[in-house]
């Protein structure tokens, strides 16, 4: 089971990355930046898709526990 919920939040964390990347670039046009000002956001996007990821594993990981409590 736990390798099962680090590649699901694996899955989950380049998945919010991608959805994170998309919406920044749909967005108005961004000015032009420095390295160090594009590593820093692109680290926090980062950051944000592994918390999001993590509330996502723990919500559908822990549904199915409760739904196999409940069940017997």
């Amino acid at each position: 089971m736990i390798k099962a919920s680090l590649l699901l939040m694996a899955v989950f964390t380049v998945l919010a990355a991608i959805g994170l990347r998309w919406r920044e670039q749909r967005g108005a046009p961004a000015p032009r930046l420095g390295w160090m000002e594009r590593q820093k956001r692109r680290a926090n996007r980062w950051v944000t898709a592994a918390a999001l990821a993590a509330i996502g594993t723990m919500l559908l990981l822990g549904g199915v526990q409760w739904l196999r409590i409940w069940t017997g």
